[in-house]
C-alpha cells in the first residue's frame, strides 16, 4: 500500500518538557519520526517546547513552534499552518492526550485535518480504562479482578470485597502518574485522590494485586493491512509491582519457556489487531510462574520509553518505521536501512543480550521515600550489550556512574544483616546492591528468592557473579585462564583489581601481556543471517573480532558521551555531543561515538560513522580509542561525565581536544582559578578550598558567613549547601562526612546571577548573548527562570560580562565552547564559576539566536578560524524549569544551590510580556490571581522572577506545583489578567546556516 498522496503537510506533537516518566526517549522517537516525514517528501512542522532536544532543532522539522502545549496553541497553528496530518503518537502521553482533546474539541474536522496512525477511537480503547477492560473480555483476554471507579467511595467499597493490597491505576497517565499499590483503607483513600486528580478524565481503575508474577512487555508493530510483527520482547527483573521504568529488564527474555514465549506473542498480536493501532505499541504482561496463567496488564497504543530500549537492543527503527506506516506504508514496503535487505515485516533477531538498569535522582533528594512501586521514579536508565548474563549485568552496572564497582556497593556494605533483609524485602534503588552484598554473607539463591520473587535464573546469575569475585579474593596469583574467564564474563579491571587486591594498571599489563584483548561485536538485527552494512556495535573479551576500521584518510575523532540522563545532566549534553558528530562529519572527520544510553539521539546508530554502545569508564572508552586508532578526542560535549575522564586519558597518551587536564585544574582548583581570576584582574568572591572539617570551619571563619560549601567537579549543583552560621556548618560537615572533602568554601553573596557560554578558537570569541536569571544567586542556574536575551542590565553592565568573559578564555588560550557564571551585585560583577565544557544553556542559546554554538565550537577544535560575524537574537525568550512534582510529590522542592528540576521548557515572543504569557498559559481556564492569592507567604517567598516593568522591589513570586511561577504582585497579575500587549500568535523559528563569531 503506498503512501497517502493526499498527505503534503504533517503536524507532529512533541512531548514537551523533560518529566520523570516521559523524558528522552521521546526526543529519539520525535527525531526519527520527524526525518522520516520529511524523507517521504512531506513538510513537517513541529510543535514542541522542550529547547533542549534535537527534535526542536531547525533542521530536523521545516517549521518549529516554541508554543505552550496546549490544544489552544495547536489550535492555532493548524489554524495558521493548515496541516492535512497531525502525528501525535511520538510526543509520548502528552501528544496522545492533546490530540485526544483536539479531536473531542472538533478542532481536526473543523480545519479537515487527518489524524494519522492509530485512530482516535483505538487510543481511546487502550486508554480508557472502561473500554480497555471491555475489549478485554470481549476477546476473552485475561485481565485482573478490577473495576474503574469514578470516585473514592467506590473503590474502597470494590476494595473490601477482593482484599487487599490493591493497585490503582490512573487513566491517560504517564509513568505510573498519581498510581501505586495500596495495602490498607487508609491508604486507598490517598492514592484514590491522588489518582483521580491526575487523570484527565477523573478516571481509575482499581485491581486486585498480582505482584509476584513475572513482568514480560512486547513491543508490536502493525501496518493498515494488518500485517503485525513482534520487534522484541522484554523480561523484568523485578516481578510485578514495580513500574517497569523502575526495573532492570532484560532483552530478549531468558526464562520464558518456547511456548510460554509464543502464547504471549500470539495475545500480543491479537490485541494490537483488534484495536486497530497502525504504528508500535507496547503491551505489558503479567505471568504466573507457577500455574502459567497470565493477564494482560497495559497497553500503550504509542512509542514508548521501551520503543526506544527496544530500538537500541535490537537495531530496529521503531519510530522511523511508524512514521512513515502512518502515512500509508505496508510493512512488507520498508527496508530495515540497517541491513538495506531485509523489509520491516522482518522479525529481528538476537545473538547477543541487552541489559536496561534504571537511574534514580536520590542522590539529589535525600529525604526522599526510595521504595519502589508502580508510580516511576527513575530520571534515565543505561542499557548494556554482552554475549552473556554475568557481562550483561555488569557492563549496565558500570554504565550508571555510582560510587560502586560492579556488584559491590561500599554503602551497602555498611548494612547489618538485618538492614540487607529489609532493603531486598522492600525495593528500593539498592536492591541489586543488596542481593549481591547478602549472597556474599552466605545467603541462598532460596533465601532471596523467598523474599523477592525473582526469578531463580537471575539470581543464578547474580550468585555466579558472587562466586567469581570469591575466586579472585582467593587466588593469590592470577592466572590467564582465570583472568580470561573474569573478563569473559564481565568483570571490568577496577572490580579485578578489588577483589584480588592489586592495582587496575596491573590487571590492563597483564591482559595485553596474555592477549586479552576486547573485540567488537555487531548489531544487525537479523544475528548475521543476512549480510548487514551496520555502523553499530559492542565489545565483549571473547569470540572474533567482526569490526577493523579501514583507513580512509580522515581524521578520526571520538566524542565521549555523557551517559544515562540525571538531574543536572540530561539531554541538553546529548544535544551538545549530536551536533559535535554532524559538525565533525561535515569537516570531513569519521565521527565516533560511544554512550551507555538508550534514550537518545547520540545513540542512533545511523548517526555517527561508527556508534560503540558501552560503559563510559577509562577502560571502555580506552579500549575503543587503541581499536578506532582515534587521532582525537572530545570531552566538551558529555557533561562531567567526559570531564572526568580527561585527567587519566591524557596521562596515556590521548590528544584531547580544547579542554585538558591543566585546564581543567585551572577552573576547578579554587586557588589556582582565583589566581588566574586575580592575574586577570577580574572580581571574585572570597573563597578557598578544604581538605578537612577544621580547613573548612578556620576558612569560614576568616571568608564571613554565609557560605557556600561544595565538592570539586561536580555538575548540577551536587552537595552544594549554603551555611548562614557556625552551627549550620558544624552539622552539614557532620552529616556530608569524609568523603565530601575535598570542598570548595565561598562567601555566599544574594545579588542577581547571569550567565553566557562563549566559543573561542584561542584568538577569537564569540559571545552570542548574555543570560539575565530571574531567581536570586544561590538557586541553581538550572532550577531559575532565565531570560534571553538580558533585558534589565545596563549597557555597561552587558559590556563587563563580556570583557570578563574575553580575558577568561584568552588568557587560557581557550578553544571550543565554555560558560561563565556571574553575580551581579549593585554596580559590582563578580565571576562566579566557569565551565570548560558546553553546559546545559548550548542549545537553549543555539535555538534562541537560530546559530548552533556547537558547530562553531567544533570547527574551533580542529583549529579553525571563527567568522566575524554575530547573530543577534530574533525574539525574546524564556526559559523556564519544571519539577517532576508528579513523581517526587512527597519531597520538599526547596529551591538552592544544588538542582531539582528534571526539565525546561521555552516559549518565545516578539516582547518579554509576550513570552511571559505563553510561559504561563496552561491551556486552563483559571483566575491566576486567585491561585496566587492562596499561596502561602513562604511558597511567596520560594523563588523570584523578571517584572515586566522594571520594578526591582517585584522580584518576589511563588512556585506553584512545581511548574509555573506566579508573582504576588498587582503589576504582574494585572499583566497575568490580559492587560498587557496582546499576543502576535504562533512564532515559528528557521535556521541560519552560517555560524559566527565577534572578535574582542
Amino acid at each position: 500500500m503506498p503512501k497517502d498522496q493526499a498527505i503534503k503537510r504533517v503536524l507532529v506533537i512533541g512531548s514537551g518538557p523533560i518529566v520523570i516518566g516521559q523524558a528522552a526517549e521521546f526526543d529519539y522517537s520525535g527525531t526519527q519520526a520527524c526525518l522520516a516525514l520529511k524523507e517521504e517528501g512531506c513538510e513537517v512542522i513541529l510543535i514542541n517546547n522542550n529547547p533542549a532536544t534535537i527534535m526542536t532543532d531547525p533542521d530536523i522539522a521545516d517549521t518549529v513552534y516554541f508554543e505552550p502545549m496546549t490544544a489552544s496553541s495547536i489550535e492555532k497553528i493548524i489554524e495558521k499552518e493548515k496541516p492535512d496530518g497531525l502525528l501525535p503518537t511520538v510526543g509520548g502521553q502528552t501528544g496522545l492526550n492533546l490530540a485526544l482533546e483536539l479531536d473531542e474539541k472538533g478542532v481536526l474536522d473543523r480545519f479537515g485535518v487527518k489524524l494519522l496512525g492509530t485512530s482516535a477511537a483505538s487510543i481511546k480503547k487502550g486508554e480508557d480504562r472502561e473500554q480497555f477492560r471491555k475489549l478485554m473480555h470481549d476477546m476473552k483476554e485475561p485481565v485482573p479482578e478490577s473495576m474503574i471507579v469514578n470516585d473514592v467511595a467506590q473503590g474502597a467499597d470494590f476494595a473490601k470485597e477482593i482484599g487487599y493490597p490493591i493497585i490503582i491505576r490512573p487513566a491517560y497517565t504517564l509513568g505510573g502518574k498519581g498510581g501505586g499499590i495500596a495495602r490498607t483503607e487508609k491508604e486507598l483513600e490517598q492514592m484514590l485522590l491522588h489518582g483521580l486528580e491526575a487523570s484527565p478524565i477523573h478516571q481509575c481503575l482499581v485491581e486486585k494485586s498480582i505482584a509476584g508474577f513475572k513482568e514480560v512487555e512486547y513491543e508490536v508493530m502493525r501496518d493498515a493491512a494488518g500485517t503485525s510483527v513482534t520487534i522484541c520482547n522484554m523480561e523484568n527483573f523485578d516481578p510485578v509491582g514495580i513500574h517497569t521504568g523502575d526495573s532492570i529488564v532484560v532483552a530478549p527474555s531468558q526464562t520464558l519457556t518456547d511456548k510460554e514465549y509464543h502464547m504471549l506473542r500470539q495475545s500480543a498480536l491479537r490485541i494490537i489487531g483488534e484495536l486497530g493501532i497502525i504504528g508500535g505499541c507496547n503491551i505489558q504482561f503479567a505471568l504466573d510462574p507457577e500455574s502459567k496463567q497470565y493477564f494482560v496488564i497495559e497497553v500503550n497504543p504509542r512509542v514508548s520509553r521501551s520503543s526506544a530500549l527496544a530500538s537500541k537492543a535490537t537495531g530496529y527503527p521503531i519510530a522511523r518505521i511508524a512514521a512513515k506506516l502512518a502515512l500509508g506504508f505496508t510493512l512488507n514496503e520498508l527496508k530495515n536501512p540497517l541491513t538495506e535487505t531485509t523489509y520491516a515485516s522482518f522479525e529481528p533477531a538476537l545473538d547477543y543480550v541487552a541489559v536496561k538498569f534504571p537511574r534514580w535522582p536520590f542522590d539529589k533528594f535525600k529525604d526522599l521515600d526510595r521504595l519502589l512501586g508502580t508510580k516511576m521514579k527513575a530520571t534515565g536508565e543505561v542499557m548494556s550489550l554482552s554475549r552473556n548474563m554475568e557481562a550483561g549485568f555488569l557492563k549496565a552496572l558500570d554504565s550508571l556512574e555510582l560510587d560502586t564497582i560492579g556488584a559491590f556497593s561500599p554503602e551497602i556494605a555498611q548494612q547489618t544483616d538485618e538492614e540487607l533483609v529489609q532493603l531486598i524485602k522492600h525495593a528500593d534503588d539498592r536492591r541489586f546492591f543488596a542481593i549481591a552484598e547478602s549472597m556474599r554473607r552466605g545467603s541462598t539463591l532460596e533465601d532471596i528468592h523467598s523474599m523477592t520473587k525473582i526469578d531463580r535464573y537471575f539470581l543464578a546469575v547474580v550468585q555466579s557473579i558472587i562466586k567469581m569475585e570469591l575466586e579472585m579474593n582467593s587466588s593469590s596469583v592470577i592466572e590467564k585462564e582465570q583472568l580470561a574467564r573474569w573478563k569473559e564474563k564481565g568483570f571490568s579491571d577496577p572490580s579485578i583489581a578489588l577483589w584480588a587486591d592489586c592495582q587496575e594498571n596491573e590487571v590492563r599489563e597483564l591482559r595485553r601481556k596474555w592477549g586479552i584483548e576486547a573485540v567488537y561485536k555487531i548489531v544487525d538485527t537479523c544475528a548475521a543471517e543476512f549480510e548487514a552494512r551496520t555502523n553499530y556495535f559492542y565489545s565483549a573479551y571473547f569470540g572474533e573480532q567482526e569490526l577493523i576500521p579501514e583507513k580512509s584518510g580522515a581524521k578520526r575523532v571520538l566524542i565521549i558521551g555523557s551517559g544515562p540522563n540525571r538531574i543536572g545532566q540530561g539531554i541538553e549534553f546529548d544535544y551538545s555531543a549530536v551536533h559535535g558528530i554532524k559538525a565533525l562529519k561535515k569537516m570531513g572527520c569519521e565521527a565516533i561515538m560511544i554512550n551507555s544510553n538508550p534514550e537518545t539521539v547520540s545513540t542512533d546508530y545511523e548517526l555517527a560513522d561508527r556508534l560503540y554502545f558501552e560503559p563510559l569508564t577509562f577502560e571502555y572508552v580506552m579500549n575503543v580509542i587503541e581499536h578506532e586508532q582515534a587521532d582525537a578526542v572530545i570531552v566538551q560535549y558529555g557533561g562531567q561525565t567526559a570531564i572526568n575522564l580527561a585527567e587519566k586519558l591524557e596521562e596515556a597518551g590521548v590528544t584531547l581536544l580544547g579542554t585538558d587536564h591543566q585546564t581543567l585544574f585551572k577552573l576547578e582548583d579554587r586557588d589556582a582559578f582565583y589566581q588566574l581570576l586575580d592575574e586577570c584582574g577580574i572580581p571574585h568572591v572570597k573563597g578557598s578550598s578544604a581538605l578537612t572539617a577544621e580547613e573548612a570551619e578556620a576558612a569560614a571563619k576568616e571568608i564571613g558567613f554565609p557560605i557556600l560549601l561544595r565538592p570539586s567537579y561536580v555538575i548540577g549543583g551536587k552537595g552544594m549547601v549554603v551555611a548562614e552560621n557556625e552551627e549550620q556548618l558544624k552539622a552539614l560537615l557532620l552529616k556530608a562526612g569524609p568523603d565530601v572533602f575535598p570542598v570548595l568554601v565561598d562567601h555566599y553573596t544574594e545579588g542577581n546571577e547571569a550567565e553566557l557560554d562563549l566559543v573561542s578558537d584561542g584568538k577569537n570569541v564569540w559571545i552570542p548573548l548574555i543570560i539575565e536569571h530571574v531567581e536570586r544567586a544561590g538557586v541553581h542556574s538550572g532550577d531559575s527562570m532565565a531570560i534571553l536575551p538580558a533585558q534589565s542590565y545596563s549597557v555597561k553592565q552587558i559590556q563587563t560580562l563580556k570583557d570578563y568573559a574575553f580575558l577568561i578564555a584568552l588568557s587560557l588560550g581557550y578553544k571550543g565552547i565554555m560558560n561563565i557564571q556571574f553575580i551581579i551585585e549593585g554596580e559590582q560583577i563578580y565571576v562566579l564559576e566557569v565551565n570548560p565544557r558546553a553546559s546545559r544553556t548550548a542549545p537553549v542559546v543555539s535555538k534562541v539566536v537560530q546559530s548552533s554554538l556547537i558547530e562553531a565550537a567544533t570547527k574551533a577544535l580542529l583549529g579553525g578560524e571563527l567568522i566575524d560575524q554575530s547573530h543577534d537574537a530574533a525574539f525574546t525568550a524564556v526559559k523556564f524549569p519544571v519539577f517532576s512534582t508528579h513523581a517526587l510529590h512527597d519531597q520538599k522542592l526547596d529551591l538552592g544551590p544544588e538542582m531539582k528540576s528534571t526539565g525546561e521548557g521555552m516559549c518565545i515572543g516578539k516582547s518579554l510580556e509576550e513570552a511571559l504569557n505563553k510561559v504561563f498559559d496552561d491551556g486552563k481556564e483559571k483566575n491566576l490571581l486567585t491561585d496566587a492569592q492562596t499561596l502561602s507567604q513562604e511558597q511567596l517567598k520560594s523563588c523570584v522572577l523578571y517584572s515586566p516593568n522594571g520594578n526591582e522591589s517585584a522580584r518576589k513570586t511563588a512556585l506553584a506545583y512545581g511548574q509555573r511561577v506566579l508573582t504576588e504582585k498587582e503589576t504582574y497579575l494585572a499583566y497575568i489578567k490580559g492587560k498587557a500587549a496582546a499576543s502576535a500568535g504562533p512564532i515559528p523559528i528557521q535556521s541560519r546556516k552560517e555560524v559566527g563569531a565577534c572578535t574582542p
